[in-house]
């Protein structure tokens, strides 16, 4: 049997910058003696991809490398419609791979079926911030970092072998993965809710532990992923707080504080709550379930539950990336706030509900019910956020800072409609209902998705445009 093809996928919308990274991870890969097939699946406007393509289709790199932009994901949703012949589904196809965070990266499942796919944000890195003295981990302790302000010393960069380590692990059972790796059930991050991945508040310094359990040797590792320093992961709040505290600050997109790893080590999981898309690595030769077709920052959500299944597991691999956190084209504060708590409203209704699971799918009874008290605790929560932020504007030592402060502070009640219970309620209930609506259909429809793109992708290929690699 012929070894699946490998692939290193960059879901994007900002096309800009996008050279640069493939420019970082082609010379990465170089380095270290890989030639993956890369892609860039973007999301830009047809106005953005006349204005910045040109810097992408020149690109010199000795990986194979494709594109598949506006055009060519219209081609690929009039072959699906044309193999559905049902008019009434063409919504429903239009849903799953619509512009959002999830539907770009449901594209990447696509365009990868058969084979190993490694999947890097475009604003990530193939290096990680260490420091300068590692500490010894705990027994059970699996990774560990803290806050550093820019520019001070006590950490370096450190690259590592990505997809090395990724492909020690991808499809193997767990009886074939390196001595090295711990074994658990989960892991344990003590600044993070467990299920919903929200923060517990700003800290300083995060610990990840192992809680140990039983793993069967023939389960095999579907999905993996890298650790990450740079922002690992924070929520939106956590870098309002970071803004409030630092009273040098004059702008929440100034980043002063950089997450540095102290240390970590490679560990198998059978549950996996630390799910990090932006650095994740997937087992997709026989398919796997569609991300949420949200434009929630949820879209991995579905993972973390799929991966509970008996006879699956995940990995934490020997390695780690760095996110740059680019502010282009980002959303503000205030509305990156809304939207966690809107997703996290939803993590815990779906999960609390969900009834079944298999290899392409979940099932869920939640159908997007949103009660008084569902938005009174997201009021009560970000009200105080909002007066954190006045009382900061009203101690700041710079003009410049009172402004952000006053800005941050005005999108945040315009964002949360005025902290008005009842208006508040009405506009959640709308977003989650539409959010839940499409999620649930879109499911429903994906196994058959697979099996027409499976065909297709052996038979003839998918569109995408060739723009640089060994054939040139």
């Amino acid at each position: 049997m012929n070894d699946p093809e490998n692939y290193f996928v960059v879901p994007t919308h900002r096309l800009r910058d996008v050279g640069e990274t493939i420019h970082a991870y082609d010379d990465h890969f170089r380095r270290n003696g890989h030639s993956p097939q890369m892609i860039v699946f973007d999301d830009s406007t047809p106005t953005n991809v006349e204005k910045y393509f040109p810097l992408l289709k020149d690109i010199k790199t000795r990986s194979d490398l494709f594109y598949v932009g506006p055009r060519e994901k219209e081609e690929f949703i009039a072959y699906i419609n044309s193999r559905l012949r049902n008019k009434r589904l063409e919504p429903l196809v239009k849903n799953l791979f619509r512009p959002s965070y999830g539907g770009n990266r449901n594209y990447t499942l696509m365009y990868t079926l058969g084979g190993l796919m490694v999947s890097s944000d475009d604003d990530m890195r193939p290096y990680s911030l260490m420091e300068d003295s590692p500490e010894s981990l705990d027994d059970d302790e699996i990774s560990r970092g803290r806050l550093h302000k820019i520019g001070v010393n006590g950490y370096a960069k450190k690259s590592f072998d990505m997809m090395s380590a990724f492909m020690d692990v991808l499809g193997k059972p767990v009886s074939e993965v390196p001595e090295n790796y711990e074994r658990g059930e989960l892991l344990l991050d003590t600044t993070m809710d467990l299920e919903t991945n929200s923060t517990k508040g700003l800290a300083s310094e995060n610990s990840m532990t192992l809680e140990r359990g039983s793993m069967r040797d023939n389960a095999i590792v579907k999905m993996a992923q890298t650790f990450r320093s740079g922002t690992n992961d924070i929520d939106a709040i956590d870098f309002v707080d970071m803004f409030l505290e630092d009273e040098k600050q004059a702008s929440p997109d100034d980043l002063n504080d950089l997450y540095v790893l102290v240390n970590f080590r490679p560990a198998l999981t059978n549950k996996n709550w630390r799910m990090d898309c932006g650095v994740a690595g997937y087992d997709n030769t026989f398919g796997l379930p569609p991300f949420f077709p949200t434009r929630l920052r949820f879209e991995d959500y579905i993972y973390r539950l799929w991966i509970q299944q008996d006879g699956i597991v995940a990995a934490h691999v020997d390695a780690a990336q760095h996110h740059t956190k680019s502010n282009y084209m980002r959303n503000p504060p205030a509305s990156e706030v809304l939207n966690e708590e809107i997703a996290n409203l939803l993590k815990r209704k779906i999960k609390s509900s969900i009834t079944h699971m298999d290899e392409l799918s979940i099932s869920f009874d939640y159908t997007g019910e949103v009660t008084a008290q569902d938005a009174e605790e997201i009021l009560e929560k970000i009200s105080g956020l909002h007066r954190r932020a006045l009382d900061a504007a009203a101690r700041a030592g710079s003009q410049d800072r009172i402004d952000s402060l006053r800005l941050f502070a005005a999108n945040l009640d315009k964002a949360f409609y005025g902290f008005e219970p009842d208006f508040f309620q009405h506009n959640l209930l709308r977003i989650v209902d539409d959010a839940v609506s499409v999620i649930r259909a879109s499911i429903e429809l994906w196994p058959t998705l697979v099996e027409i793109c499976y065909f297709q992708k052996t038979r003839t290929g998918l569109p995408m445009m060739r723009l640089s690699g060994r054939s040139r």
